[in-house]
């Protein structure tokens, strides 16, 4: 095997046993009998536990964003921040799912380990950079104010679904989420001329018959 396929396979074996089980049950000597990858290989790609597990949050990020990203991209533009509920309400309810990957390893190594803290900050940052995103696309007249209560209903849907084993916390924080869009956008909306908002009814009072 070429390295390529000796870190698919170790990284493979890493996530479904870490995330299943969790960082510190799951020694290094486990991730060899899953991946098949001799431990005399697998020590050469990944010299320590740290690297493996920093190099495995870093994949599941990328892929995590992606998956969710490509989902809610099919929603109509000023619906985006909502639809992102919708795909965690889906992914939540999978029969694999355990939480928040990057919260659930930062409890048991973050404040040992400054690598896989950075790996669960990042991820976190890039979390938030996307919502943003999404809030100015929504036409949110303050997208970082929205940007921040979207990252922690996100946040509190996935850990209320994983505690309680109920996806509907995930739809509870959509409808938290669509009362602070609409109230956003809402905003907006107010402060366009002529519009049907608080200042076209008044411009429309002062403007002679």
């Amino acid at each position: 095997m070429d390295n390529a396929e000796v870190d698919e396979r170790v990284l493979d074996a890493a996530e479904a046993l870490f995330y299943e089980h969790g960082v510190q049950a799951v020694g290094m000597d486990r991730v060899r009998g899953v991946s098949g990858v001799s431990l005399k290989r697998l020590y050469q790609r990944f010299p320590s536990k740290e690297i493996l597990v920093e190099t495995y949050l870093r994949r599941r990020d990328r892929r995590w964003r992606a998956a969710m990203a490509a989902a809610v991209a099919a929603a109509p533009e000023r619906e985006r921040p909502l639809a992102v509920f919708d795909w965690l309400h889906a992914w939540c309810g999978e029969p694999d799912f355990r939480g928040c990957a990057f919260l659930n390893a930062f409890g048991e190594m973050g404040t040992g380990s400054p690598a896989v803290a950075g790996a669960v900050r990042d991820h976190k940052a890039a979390m938030r950079s996307y919502l943003l995103d999404l809030a100015r696309s929504a036409g949110a007249r303050e997208p970082e104010h929205l940007a921040d209560q979207l990252t922690v209903l996100v946040d509190g849907a996935i850990a209320t679904a994983a505690v309680t084993g109920d996806p509907a916390a995930a739809r509870s924080a959509r409808a938290a989420a669509a009362v602070l869009l609409s109230a956003a956008t809402a905003a907006d909306q107010h402060r366009k001329p002529g519009g049907c908002g608080l200042a076209g009814q008044a411009s429309g009072l002062s403007s002679p018959t």
